[in-house]
């Protein structure tokens, strides 16, 4: 994403108090996303005088260690309490899911048990931000001394609204198409992904002739997964999920070209099938490539018998597109100046350029940093995982703002991926699939969103 998430709308304080901050709209949030974010009554700007404030001794940090990533993190924390033997952080999981970690934090909300650090998700932050739970960063930051402007545009501008910073990027990642090069030279093909659907259409029929299972390639389905990966094949065809909150684009000729596409891939072509684990599937040798995420590279290279190549999504007839994806992190709201202030000292250092070619390494998740791509740390990466720089790369050259239907309506997500998972389970046409979900996306954004935003 870009800074073009940065809204001309703002959020109406007082709607979203006079509501209880979305308290009031659970039932709706629960039926169409699972647990609602509950609201507080805090303020959606920054008034405290930063320089008055002595960073607190303990801070706490939730995290579901993407990518398996408990002992890097534990990691982070040695190297910062090496040059702040003053503050001591301690790592707490909060779920096994991003998902989970929200559950979590709504239900600290009300009590004394809020954390200083929090994964926020590309699909839940929003939601974070609406209810007021979390503290926007640009006054902290500048009192520390972050250099902003060295973090990947795309990525930052991710947790950019209302003209200000909401979350810092941190385990990010996009979708990447991964190939088992043994089964392309089996098959005869270059040792490349296609640089199109078209192309792979062209070389389907070889691969599912030497796959494991018969089909060429693993699709994953889910919850934060399926309507975000089909972002590249819609966009591919011209579709979109929304224009920021305008959802008639959900219907048009061009999403339902990309459904239809992805409904005779798996039905009718017989090219694609719906894998248990994408990686686990892909990693055993039962699919000749997948799509997945760049998080999941370190995974896939440990757990693969054969070399696996990595290269861009593919572009469909008008072009192409990958979505950025994963989670930053937050500063509640509800925690003290002094706990957000040493909150906030913790997370610039867990971005600095060897901090995230650290993570990067060990994960595969993508460098928040600009520099971090040259540093010696990331350089050796690279040259050790060639692999890692496709990601980095495709990040570069073809990364696009996530629709807002997906990101920005509480649940969206999820009423998006049901209609996806009619087309790839059940064979629905894509024009059924999309008119049936677009009236829940609509609830969706009326009641949750639409009521706290001033025009």
């Amino acid at each position: 994403m870009s800074s073009a998430f940065i809204s001309s709308r703002t959020i109406s304080r007082r709607s979203v108090l006079a509501a209880g901050v979305l308290g009031a709209l659970g039932l709706g949030l629960a039926a169409c996303s699972g647990p609602s974010v509950g609201g507080s009554s805090a303020a959606q700007t920054d008034t405290t005088d930063w320089s008055g404030v002595t960073p607190a001794d303990h801070i706490t940090w939730w995290s579901n260690h993407p990518g398996k990533s408990q002992d890097i993190e534990n990691e982070l924390i040695r190297r910062f309490q090496e040059q702040h033997p003053d503050i001591s952080v301690e790592l707490v999981t909060a779920g096994k899911d991003y998902d989970e970690v929200a559950a979590k934090f709504q239900a600290a909300a009300s009590s004394d048990s809020v954390p200083d650090l929090v994964g926020a998700s590309d699909v839940w932050w929003f939601r974070y931000h609406l209810n007021g739970q979390i503290l926007p960063l640009d006054n902290v930051l500048a009192q520390i001394g972050t250099d902003l402007d060295d973090y990947n545009s795309t990525l930052l501008g991710d947790y950019q609204y209302d003209g200000q910073q909401w979350a810092m990027p941190y385990a990010r990642s996009t979708p990447l198409f991964y190939y088992n090069k043994s089964a392309w030279e089996a098959a005869g093909l270059p040792d490349r992904g296609p640089e199109t659907w078209d192309e792979f259409e062209e070389w389907a029929p070889k691969l599912n002739s030497v796959s494991q299972s018969g089909k060429a390639l693993a699709l994953g389905k889910g919850t934060s997964w399926a309507a975000w990966w089909f972002l590249n094949i819609m966009w591919g065809q011209g579709g979109r999920y929304s224009d920021e909150f305008d959802l008639s684009p959900l219907t048009g000729d061009e999403t339902v070209a990309a459904g239809e596409y992805l409904r005779r891939m798996i039905h009718e072509q017989g090219y694609a099938a719906i894998a248990t684990d994408q990686d686990v599937d892909f990693g055993a040798g039962a699919f000749p490539c997948t799509l997945s995420s760049t998080g999941s590279l370190a995974g896939i290279l440990k757990s693969a018998s054969f070399e696996v190549g990595t290269a861009f999504l593919p572009d469909g007839p008008q072009g192409g597109g990958v979505p950025t994806g994963g989670t930053g992190m937050a500063i509640p709201s509800g925690s003290t100046p002094e706990r957000q202030l040493a909150a906030a000292m913790f997370l610039s250092f867990i971005t600095e350029p060897d901090n995230t070619a650290l993570f990067s390494a060990g994960t595969g998740y993508i460098p928040v940093r600009t520099s971090a791509v040259d540093s010696d740390a990331m350089q050796q990466v690279i040259a050790k995982t060639p692999q890692a720089r496709t990601a980095i790369d495709q990040l570069a050259q073809k990364s696009r703002t996530q629709d807002w239907a997906r990101v920005f309506i509480p649940g969206g997500d999820k009423i998006l991926t049901e209609g996806i998972e009619q087309i790839m389970v059940n064979g629905t046409a894509a024009a059924d699939a999309f008119s049936g979900i677009e009236p829940q996306l609509q609830q969706a954004y009326d009641e949750n969103v639409k009521p706290y935003l001033n025009d």
